[in-house]
């Protein structure tokens, strides 16, 4: 058993919380060790909507701090990392049994002036008889209305956070558990247990960002008390192909006045969801189950002159949302905002925990979480993530995404304008690593198929803590859904011989 420390903080999860916090406390100077159990964004993190997003619906609950303090940050990330976030205009039929038309356009007005909205296009009115963003909707709804929001790469955004701790010299361990942690002597004493062995950190400062797991962490691993709970909500997704012309996205209203989003995924796929169920089954079994599929399916056709069958289904995921228990009635009506817990007191190494939370505000949340700390750490530098780039982020200076593409693409001139696409997509700037020293396809190595080859594996190893297949073709990219089975077969026993050898 290694002894290694004392670090300024250790945290326990590996999702966009905790990968956040990690990367906040590293750049302000503190020393940094973040363990998770399994993969990074194994959880939560990798099975949400994919959306940077203010929360239209939220302003039903009056929830506007939360509303107001996404939209701004909705700007901030856009910037940040506009390889894997972009802008998404999102179509919502107007259908007079769920919501007035004077509601949408309230709501809608407050969407567009609630938060600083600097470079994205306000909403607009749509005639569904004579704009093409009908084509595909049923006779019978004759309005729509237009409105701004971004798309994101959930996974990646963990995984890039990682990436820039780790740069700012913290430490991430993945597979690695915490399975005891205890005050002695004014420290935390961890023990963590991994595949290849155990080891104990010693903390100044615990932070338990674990998601689903934050109450387990709480009392089996670290043994306290909370009075704080948080309320688990399954959200199911199915993807399909895409079904529409246009990069538009729309929202459905059902009859229970959820809505359901339909999204463009992945080029020629459609990601549909999500539902909102009550769950009490460990996170880790969370599966969709058949009256999800009906459910989403059924809203789909309401609206859908295209109707959708079960045969249509490529994929399907469900997540876990650790939702802060506000003691909602209804599921959709819990709060996404976020809660710390802090148990310290004269003598005790503190230990906060993390409740609820929205990947929107990850960033915020970790700027808050680390100024909840600044009496622990005088030395500490002030906030920063603000104005930075994420890895890749940059562009290497380019305006656009379009712009640096096109670069990518003069530097690389033998590389198909597909592929350069996509190592802009997942890298950006990063992407120049990646090809480090390449000058034909050749050097790329084997091919696995669709746009995969043995380099971008190799690269996701040794940069970016990938060891499985599942790490790679679900998480760190989405090659799966585009990969015949026994290509992604193929993929699994090339790992296999790697990890033998």
């Amino acid at each position: 058993m290694v002894k290694k420390g004392p670090v300024d903080l250790l945290v326990i999860g590996g999702g966009i919380n905790g990968a956040g916090i990690a990367r906040d406390a590293a750049g302000r100077g503190l020393s940094v060790v973040l363990c998770e159990k399994d993969d990074l964004a194994q959880g939560t993190s990798s099975r949400s909507g994919k959306y940077i997003h203010g929360g239209l619906r939220y302003l039903e609950y009056y929830e506007f701090r939360l509303v107001r303090e996404a939209l701004t940050e909705r700007e901030v990330l856009l910037k940040a990392a506009p390889h894997i976030i972009w802008p998404m205009r999102l179509v919502l039929p107007h259908s007079p049994e769920q919501r007035p038309a004077w509601l949408i356009r309230l709501g809608l007005f407050l969407y567009d002036h609630l938060g600083k909205r600097e470079t994205l296009p306000g909403c607009r009115r749509i005639d569904l008889r004579r704009d093409p963003e009908g084509a595909i909707i049923r006779d019978e709804y004759k309005t729509a209305f237009e409105y701004s929001d971004c798309w994101v790469d959930d996974a990646r955004l963990v995984v890039l956070n990682a990436v820039d701790a780790r740069e700012k010299g913290a430490e991430i361990l993945t597979r690695m558990a915490a399975v005891s942690a205890r005050r002695e002597n004014g420290l935390w004493q961890v023990e963590l247990k991994g595949a290849e062995g155990a080891r104990r950190i010693e903390a100044r400062v615990l932070v338990n960002a674990a998601g689903p797991w934050v109450q387990d962490v709480l009392g089996r691993v670290s043994g306290v008390n909370s009075a704080r709970r948080i309320r688990l909500v399954k959200g199911s997704h199915i993807v399909v192909p895409k079904f529409w012309d246009g990069p538009q996205a729309y929202l459905f209203q059902n009859h229970d006045k959820r809505v359901i989003f339909v999204n463009p995924y992945q080029d020629n796929l459609s990601l549909i969801g999500t539902t909102d169920i009550p769950y009490e089954g460990k996170a880790e079994d969370v599966a969709i189950d058949d009256n999800e599929i009906d459910y989403l399916i059924a809203v789909v056709n309401r609206y859908s002159k295209r109707e959708l069958k079960r045969s249509d289904i490529v994929q399907a995921f469900s997540g876990v949302r650790p939702l802060y228990d506000d003691n909602a009635a209804n599921p959709s009506a819990v709060t996404r905002d976020y809660v710390f817990d802090i148990d310290e007191g004269e003598g005790k190494p503190p230990l906060l925990s993390v409740f609820g939370g929205k990947i929107t505000t990850y960033r915020k949340l970790a700027e808050h979480a680390l100024d909840r700390l600044k009496a622990h750490f005088p030395q500490m530098s002030g906030s920063w993530t603000e104005r930075a780039h994420l890895p890749g982020g940059d562009l290497n200076g380019a305006k656009s995404f379009a712009a640096f593409v096109a670069e990518l693409l003069r530097r690389y001139p033998w590389l198909p304008a597909p592929l350069a696409r996509h190592y802009a997509r997942l890298y950006g700037s990063m992407a120049h690593g990646l090809l480090s020293g390449a000058r034909s396809m050749s050097d790329l190595g084997r091919h696995f198929g669709a746009l995969l080859y043995e380099r971008e594996i190799s690269y996701l190893r040794e940069a970016e803590w990938a060891q499985t297949a599942e790490d790679i073709l679900e998480r760190r990219t989405k090659h799966g859904l585009h990969l015949t089975a026994a290509e992604s077969e193929a993929v699994r026993a090339y790992l296999k011989g790697w990890k033998e050898t």
